[in-house]
C-alpha cells in the first residue's frame, strides 16, 4: 500500500487511503495530533491566597494550557469538520457535565452541540463562580455556592468560549459549541475519530488553545477510512 505525505505551511498530513471495516453510516477520518519543537511546560499553580484549595491536593495542581503525552502527542485538541458536512441531526437530550472540584474545572476543553444542555455542578465545600466569556453568544457569570444543585445552560451559536472563575483566577477552561455532529477532543494519546461521513469533500480543522488552528482539505469516497495526522510546531 502506498503512503502519501503532504506538507503544507508547517502542517504534515499523512494519508493512508485504506479501506477498513465500513463505519456504520459511511466513511471515517481517524488520526492523531502531535507536535515538533519544544512545548511550554506545565507549571505548578500558585494557590497561596486560597489555603482551603491547597488542602484539597496532595500535590500542586499544574497548568493545562499545553498537555503532552507519550510520543509527542497533544491533549485537548479539538478536531472537527469545519466545511462540507450537511448535518441534520437531533440535538442530544443527554447533557454534558462540567464540574468544579478541587478548585479546578475537571474538564479543560468541553465540546458539545448547539442547543445541548451543559450541566454545571460544584463538588467543592465552598463557592465558585463560572464565567463563560462568550462574544457571539450571550456572556454571563453565576456564583455557585457549595451544596447547591447543578444548573443547566445551552448555547444558540457556534463558538469557542473561554471560561474562568471570578473567585479563583487560575481556574480556566473552554466550552466549544458546534452545529456539526463531527467533532472530537484528543486525550493523552492524541488520537481522534470522526465517523459516519458521507462521500464527499471536507475541511478538517484541528484547534489548540495555545498553538492555534490547522486545516486540511480531504475527499472521502464510499466507506473509505482516511488517516489524517496533524503536527503542530510547539514553542515554549
Amino acid at each position: 500500500m502506498r503512503l502519501i505525505k503532504v506538507c503544507l505551511a508547517g502542517l504534515s498530513v499523512l494519508f493512508v487511503p485504506t479501506v477498513l471495516a465500513p463505519a456504520s453510516g459511511g466513511g471515517a477520518i481517524i488520526g492523531s495530533v502531535t507536535y515538533t519543537g519544544t512545548p511550554a511546560k506545565a507549571e505548578p499553580i500558585n494557590m497561596s491566597k486560597e489555603p482551603d484549595c491547597i488542602k484539597l491536593h496532595a500535590k500542586p495542581l499544574m497548568t493545562e494550557k499545553v498537555i503532552t503525552g507519550p510520543g509527542n502527542t497533544l491533549q485537548n485538541v479539538v478536531v472537527y469538520i469545519s466545511a462540507g458536512a450537511s448535518d441534520n441531526y437531533a440535538v442530544p437530550t443527554t447533557p454534558v457535565n462540567f464540574d468544579q472540584q478541587g478548585c479546578h474545572y475537571t474538564t479543560h476543553v468541553l465540546a458539545f452541540h448547539v442547543g445541548q444542555d451543559v450541566k454545571i455542578s460544584n463538588s467543592d465545600p465552598f463557592s465558585h463562580n463560572i464565567h463563560p466569556m462568550a462574544k457571539i453568544n450571550r456572556e454571563w457569570n453565576r456564583i455557585q455556592p457549595p451544596g447547591t444543585p447543578p444548573f443547566a445552560y445551552s448555547y444558540e451559536n457556534e463558538e469557542f468560549i473561554p471560561i474562568k472563575c471570578n473567585i479563583h483566577s487560575w481556574m480556566q477552561a473552554y466550552f466549544v459549541v458546534f452545529r456539526t455532529s463531527h467533532f472530537a477532543v484528543t486525550g493523552e494519546d492524541g488520537r481522534f475519530t470522526l465517523p459516519d461521513l458521507s462521500p464527499g469533500k471536507y475541511t478538517v480543522t484541528a484547534w489548540h488553545e495555545t498553538y492555534g488552528s490547522k486545516n486540511q482539505e480531504i475527499t472521502i469516497g464510499g466507506s473509505q477510512t482516511l488517516t489524517v495526522n496533524f503536527v503542530f510546531q510547539a514553542k515554549p
